[in-house]
């Protein structure tokens, strides 16, 4: 069996950056602002190149959205990153008030998110940032699961009229799509074919949902995987032609099971087509700093709690 991960890894930050530099060059219209990370995003490339596109708002994270909302307002499209955590959390009200409501035109991009943020600090940690964007009116909710994904959004992005939120995240990951990849607006992705149970996931987890998968396969399971790069608007009609295909659901992300793509899927489920299903995800607990793999194997989200879930849920069936 060939694997789907590639063994190449690239880093979602840095793709971000060198497509982010292209845009502002590009189109006219095109603004970085920055909440003084451009080093760890990576968009320090704009300010070294092309200076008059950079906007420097410093650690003020709520007068940051608040100057994008000005700029929208002007007819310009303003990117704006800064760490996921400071993003959902920091800036929320002036988010949903100034660039939600209004449905201005702002590029939102969550930077070191979910549990592998790099040792700096559980208050850097974002695992509530899907269910914090997904609940705001008009908004776009986008979660890559490589490098390669994250341009292909970024180019839709830039074409979409609308507040639009991608979470990033800092470590490098496998490749999973090539560069003919059509990213499609609130379209799943098959990545597997099964018939015993499909593994639905998003973003950073769904390398981690293919290795589960596959390591199931070699134990004689067929396990569909499901990728959602699009929270919001989200593709029911695959969770649905998922669930009546297998029978059984087993939802993956690097986020909290509340109110993340779990919650998303279940809503879908219960009202259209109920079947068994369980979710990985962190529980209702509070994230700490530690090494990856570590992190991945306290808070349960490594591929081998994927197995262990699917196995359960197949009880259930």
């Amino acid at each position: 069996m060939v694997s789907l991960l590639s063994e190449k890894k690239e880093t979602m930050r840095d793709v971000f950056g060198e497509t982010l530099l292209e845009l502002s060059k590009e189109d006219e219209k095109v603004y970085v602002v920055d909440g003084d990370l451009a080093n760890s995003t990576k968009i320090d490339g704009v300010a070294l190149k092309n200076p008059d596109k950079f906007l420097q708002m410093g650690i003020a994270e709520q007068n940051m959205l608040s100057v994008c909302s000005g700029l929208a307002t002007t007819g310009l499209q303003p990117w704006t990153v800064t760490f996921a955590a400071f993003m959902s959390k920091r800036a929320i009200d002036q988010i949903q008030v100034q660039i939600a409501q209004p449905r201005l035109n702002v590029k939102m991009f969550g930077a070191y998110s979910g549990l592998l943020t790099g040792l700096t600090g559980k208050t850097h940690q974002a695992l509530e940032d899907i269910a914090i964007f997904r609940s705001l009116a008009n908004m776009t909710v986008l979660a890559p699961a490589d490098s390669v994904e994250v341009k292909k959004m970024m180019e839709f992005a830039h074409t979409y009229d609308g507040p639009v939120y991608v979470r990033l995240a800092r470590d490098p990951y496998p490749v999973i799509f090539d560069e003919d990849y059509d990213f499609k607006i609130g379209k799943a992705v098959s990545l597997k074919e099964g018939t015993d149970l499909t593994i639905i996931s998003t973003g950073t987890q769904t390398s981690r949902a293919i290795e589960a998968a596959e390591t199931l396969e070699k134990e004689g399971l067929s396990i569909a995987v499901l990728h959602m790069p699009t929270i919001k608007p989200l593709d029911n009609e695959a969770i649905v032609q998922a669930a009546e295909k297998t029978g059984v659901i087993v939802t993956t992300e690097e986020h909290s099971i509340y109110g993340g793509l779990g919650s998303a899927v279940a809503e879908v489920l219960v009202e259209e087509k109920p079947v068994p299903m369980l979710r990985v995800g962190v529980k209702d607990r509070n994230s700490e700093s530690a090494p990856n793999e570590e992190l991945l194997d306290k808070f349960e989200i490594a591929p081998k709690h994927i197995i262990t879930t699917v196995k359960e849920a197949l009880r259930k069936k």
